[in-house]
C-alpha cells in the first residue's frame, strides 16, 4: 500500500483524573473515507483534537507524509493542510458568503481587500461545489446544509490535504445529505483525505471505505467496512457479542397507558407558526410526534410549554382550561421540556454537572429560595446513577463531558423537578447507538413505573416505532392522523405524510 498521508501512533492523552486517549492509532491515506466511531465517550472527539492543534497529546507521534507534526493551535494545523467542518457551522453570519470564506486571508490590492477578487474567487469555488448563489449575501440568508457547504468550500481552499467532518449531516434532510455526498466523493477523487465522523449507521455504510473503532479512549481495531456486518460494528463500539446488540436492539415492552388524561389540546394553533393540532395525553403514555422536518412537531412542543402564545384553540390540564403565558407556568404544571439543541437551549458548559442537574428545580423554587447543598448533592447523585452519566464527580464541568452524557445531563435536569408531562425533542440526535438504546428504554420505564406521560420527538422513525405507544402524525403545521396499535409503522407514517391515511 502506498504510504500513509497520515499516521498518528500510541496518542495519549490525560486530563485531570481521567485517561482519555491510550496508545491509540490512526491511519489515513489520499483518496480515502475513513469514518471515526465510538460510543460518547469513546475519545473520538480528543483525538481529532489532538490533530487539529486543539489539545497537545501527552504521548505519542503524528506524521503526515513521513514528516512528524505537532500542531499547537488549529492555525497550525491548518498551515498543515488539516481542516474541519464542525457539527454547529462556525461561521459568521453577519458576514458575506465571500467574507466567511476569505475570512483572514482576504485578497488584497493597494492595501485594500480586493472585493472583486474576493467575491469572484468565492463565486468559483462554489460553483466547483456544484453550488450556485449570491456570495454578497450575508450567510443568515442561507440554510444550514448551503452553511455546510460554504464552510467546506472555506476548508479546502485553504490547499486542504485532510478534511475532517465532524457530524455534518446532523441538521440536513434526505435531499441535501445526497448533495454533500455527491461533494465529498468530488472531494475524494482529487486525492483529500476525508475523515467522516457520524453516529448514522447507514450513512457510514453508504459514504465510507474504512473504519477505526474507539472504545473507553483504546484503539479496537481499523476495519474495512465491506468486510464488517453492521452487528459487528455495533458490537465492536459497545463491547458486547452480536447475541448482546440483537437483545438490545430488540423493543422494550411498551407502556400502557391508563385512562387518566393528563393533558387535552384540541384544534391548537398560533399565527404563522403552527396551524391545527389535536393532542390528548394520558399518564403513562408514550407519545410521539411524526413528521419531516418543518412539518410542526417541535412547534407543537414548544406551545405546550409555554415558549410560543396559542392564538386559537383550547388546552386543559387535568380538565381544567388553562393558558400558558411563559414556560414557568407550564412547569408548575409539572411539564418539562428538553430542547433539541442541547449547545444552544441545553447545558451551560461552564457550570458543573450538579448545577445543571438542579437548574430548572431551582428556577422553580425561586432565586430566594436556594437549594442547600446537600440536597444538591443528592439530586445529582440520584440522576447520575439513575441515568448512568459517566462523570468524573459530580462536580466537572458538563462541558468537558461526552455528548451523549450531555444529554442525559438535559433529561436529569428535567427529571429532577419531578414532571408529569416530560418532553423529549430529538433526544437522541448525535449520540450513540448504545445511548440511544438507554434513553428510548428510560422513555418506556418512566412511563411504565412512574406514570409519567413522554412526548417523543425524533426524526428516526424506527426508534419512533419502538418506544411510541401512540403516534400523531404532521404536515404542514397540520395534525393529518393518528396511529395506535399494529398501525405504529414506518409504512404506516410515511402512507399519512404522503396523504395516503385517515
Amino acid at each position: 500500500m502506498a504510504q500513509a498521508l497520515l499516521e498518528m501512533r500510541q496518542i495519549d492523552k490525560i486530563f485531570p483524573g481521567v485517561r482519555a486517549l491510550s496508545h491509540v492509532d490512526f491511519t489515513l491515506h489520499a483518496g480515502e473515507i475513513h469514518s471515526l466511531m465510538g460510543e460518547n465517550g469513546a475519545g473520538k472527539s480528543t483525538l481529532v483534537k489532538v490533530l487539529t492543534g486543539v489539545y497537545q497529546k501527552d504521548g505519542g507521534t503524528i506524521t503526515m507524509n513521513g514528516r512528524e507534526i505537532a500542531p499547537k493551535t488549529p492555525k497550525e494545523a491548518q498551515e498543515c493542510g488539516i481542516s474541519t467542518v464542525y457539527q454547529e457551522v462556525n461561521l459568521c453570519p453577519n458576514l458575506t458568503v465571500a467574507e466567511n470564506i476569505f475570512i483572514g486571508r482576504e485578497p488584497m490590492k493597494h492595501g485594500m481587500i480586493d472585493w472583486k477578487t474576493m467575491n469572484r474567487r468565492a463565486a468559483e469555488l462554489l460553483e466547483k461545489l456544484d453550488v450556485r448563489i449570491d456570495v454578497t449575501q450575508t450567510l443568515d440568508h442561507f440554510s444550514v446544509a448551503l452553511q455546510q457547504m460554504i464552510a467546506i468550500a472555506r476548508a479546502v481552499d485553504v490547499d486542504a490535504k485532510i478534511l475532517i467532518l465532524d457530524e455534518p449531516t446532523s441538521s440536513l434532510d434526505e435531499q441535501e445529505t445526497a448533495h454533500l455526498f455527491q461533494i465529498i466523493r468530488q472531494l475524494q477523487k482529487q486525492g483529500l483525505g476525508i475523515i467522516f465522523i457520524s453516529h448514522f449507521l447507514e450513512q457510514i455504510y453508504e459514504i465510507c471505505d474504512h473504519v477505526t473503532v474507539l472504545r473507553n479512549g483504546e484503539l479496537v481495531g481499523a476495519y474495512d467496512l465491506k468486510e464488517l456486518p453492521r452487528l459487528e460494528l455495533i458490537a465492536k463500539m459497545v463491547g458486547k457479542s452480536v447475541g448482546a446488540v440483537q437483545e438490545m436492539d430488540k423493543s422494550a415492552e411498551k407502556s400502557v397507558p391508563s385512562d387518566e388524561v393528563f393533558l387535552d389540546g384540541k384544534d391548537l394553533g398560533a399565527v404563522g407558526f403552527l396551524d391545527s393540532v389535536d393532542v390528548t395525553i394520558h399518564k403513562g403514555e408514550v407519545i410521539g410526534l411524526a413528521g419531516l422536518l418543518g412539518s410542526g412537531r417541535t412547534e407543537t412542543a414548544e406551545l405546550l410549554f409555554g415558549l410560543h402564545q396559542i392564538d386559537k384553540g383550547s388546552l386543559s390540564v387535568h380538565g381544567k382550561p388553562i393558558h400558558f403565558p411563559a414556560p414557568m407556568a407550564a412547569m408548575r404544571e409539572k411539564i418539562a421540556f428538553c430542547p433539541e439543541d442541547r449547545k444552544v437551549a441545553g447545558i451551560i458548559g461552564d457550570l458543573t454537572v450538579r448545577e445543571n442537574i438542579i437548574l430548572a428545580m431551582q428556577a422553580k423554587q425561586g432565586i430566594l429560595r436556594h437549594i442547600p447543598y446537600a440536597e444538591q448533592v443528592k439530586v445529582a447523585d440520584d440522576c447520575i446513577k439513575l441515568l448512568n452519566i459517566k462523570v468524573s464527580s459530580r462536580d466537572q464541568l458538563v462541558k468537558n463531558l461526552s455528548g451523549g452524557n450531555q444529554q442525559k445531563v438535559i433529561i436529569a435536569r428535567w427529571l429532577a423537578t419531578q414532571p408529569d408531562l416530560l418532553i423529549l425533542d430529538e433526544p437522541t440526535r448525535g449520540i450513540d447507538v448504545g445511548t440511544k438504546s438507554e434513553i428510548q428504554k428510560l422513555a418506556v420505564a418512566l412511563a411504565k413505573k412512574r406514570g409519567m406521560a413522554v412526548i417523543f420527538i425524533s426524526s428516526e422513525m424506527d426508534e419512533m416505532v419502538r418506544t411510541c405507544t401512540k403516534l400523531i402524525v404532521l404536515r404542514d403545521r397540520r395534525r393529518v392522523a393518528e396511529l395506535t396499535g399494529d398501525h405504529i409503522s414506518s409504512d404506516d407514517v410515511m402512507k399519512a405524510i404522503a396523504g395516503g391515511a385517515a
